[in-house]
């Protein structure tokens, strides 16, 4: 077996990325032959041979024109038995929604925008050009399915596009709980030491690029109004904007209580630094973040515009509050810094996310794969 993956550009704290390469290596195990269509990808991944599809481009708009064209016209030379595009590029058998739908997160977008922002944003090129690819992309007669990391994608694909509901499949990414595991508190006042956070202050994790995107500016201002003014936030990502909150924070007096420590190509020391993660995120359809969190026994206050949020049970390894909630953060952040509140809850975490599994998980794509490329029952009558 023989698939091609599509997807443009490596980064090395995406969410996506992990994704690829994690599915080619327990793929790869397995016996299929994995191929990987891209602009820019390092070789890190077992079994995964690149095809570099690099054209000229002049601005961003152009990058993605050119790279779609280009892909789709290196598909034939390469035979495949199976194409799955983490791109919106009509040319796939397999789409997967990684990055939701565009038109909702222009959706959610709004929410945070004046008139004239709103205005802008409407007349965008490249927004219009990627919700033209959107469309042709979920209604290609060629597509046989969406991979949906969660539910909430599911039912926004549903509600936004007339597709066949029987397109949708809904697979998490998984999550390998050997690595991320509780353990990890073993380096924990070593981290802490580097931080300059005590052994016994209640620290929460942000980890996202895109601050924006990914709610920072929430999680800062409910840190600042938690009643408990020794509480924390760690921040690993990168954002071009990055300055600005931490000026933020400065502007709220948690500018000390606040660490930036950029993007991490390994968040495990971090995870174990601390006592809870928090991902106020505006629109996130299947962040690894939260699943990394819950397998490390870290309980998580998510935004319900995260879709991996679905996996948490209020109350019990988590709370799930609207994105612009600030007061809903700060009082769910508030009782997760309560005395033996934050283990107890992070065991359940452990306990709930243990199923997802990358293994486990990795058996369900095969499964997957296999499905789509057996012959229909009339295939196999005529070929007997």
């Amino acid at each position: 077996m023989r698939i091609v993956l599509i997807r443009q550009n490596y980064r090395p704290d995406g969410g996506a990325e992990r994704f690829v390469t994690r599915a080619a290596e327990a793929l790869g195990a397995q016996g299929v032959d994995m191929v990987l269509v891209a602009r820019n990808w390092p070789q890190n991944a077992q079994g995964l041979h690149i095809e570099r599809c690099n054209p000229p481009y002049i601005g961003s708009l152009s990058r993605d024109i050119g790279f779609a064209r280009c892909a789709c016209r290196r598909l034939p030379a390469l035979q495949a038995d199976l194409v799955q595009a983490h791109e919106r590029i009509p040319c796939c058998d397999v789409f997967r929604a990684g990055d939701g739908t565009h038109r909702e997160w222009l959706i959610q977008r709004r929410r945070t925008m004046g008139p004239w922002g709103r205005l802008r944003l409407s007349l965008n090129p490249r927004h219009a050009y990627t919700l033209w690819m959107e469309r042709r992309t979920l209604l290609s007669p060629r597509l046989k399915a969406v991979i949906c990391g969660s539910r909430m994608i599911r039912d926004e694909i549903a509600r936004h596009f007339p597709i066949d509901p029987q397109k949708l499949v809904v697979l998490y990414n998984g999550v390998d709980c050997a690595r991320f595991h509780p353990r990890v508190r073993d380096e924990r006042s070593t981290v802490r030491a580097r931080l300059g956070a005590r052994d016994d202050q209640f620290l929460f994790l942000f980890v996202g690029s895109g601050f924006y995107r990914k709610g920072l500016r929430v999680a800062i201002e409910a840190l600042a109004a938690m009643p408990r003014s020794d509480t924390g936030l760690v921040v690993v990502g990168r954002d071009r904007h990055g300055p600005r909150y931490a000026k933020l924070a400065a502007r709220y007096g948690v500018g000390r209580r606040v660490w930036f420590v950029g993007a991490q190509s390994d968040p495990l020391p971090y995870y174990g630094a601390a006592d809870a993660l928090v991902l106020p995120a505006l629109y996130d359809p299947s962040p690894n973040v939260i699943l990394e969190a819950m397998a490390c026994g870290l309980p998580v206050a998510a935004s319900r515009q995260c879709g991996s949020a679905e996996l948490l049970t209020e109350g019990a390894s988590g709370f799930v509050r609207d994105a612009l909630d600030v007061a809903g953060f700060r009082d769910a952040m508030t009782a997760l810094a309560e005395p033996d509140v934050a283990p107890r809850m992070g065991t359940r975490a452990r306990t709930d996310i243990l199923p997802y599994d990358l293994a486990h998980m990795s058996g369900r794509f095969i499964e997957f794969y296999r499905g789509l490329l057996a012959p229909s029952p009339t295939q196999a009558e005529r070929g007997a």
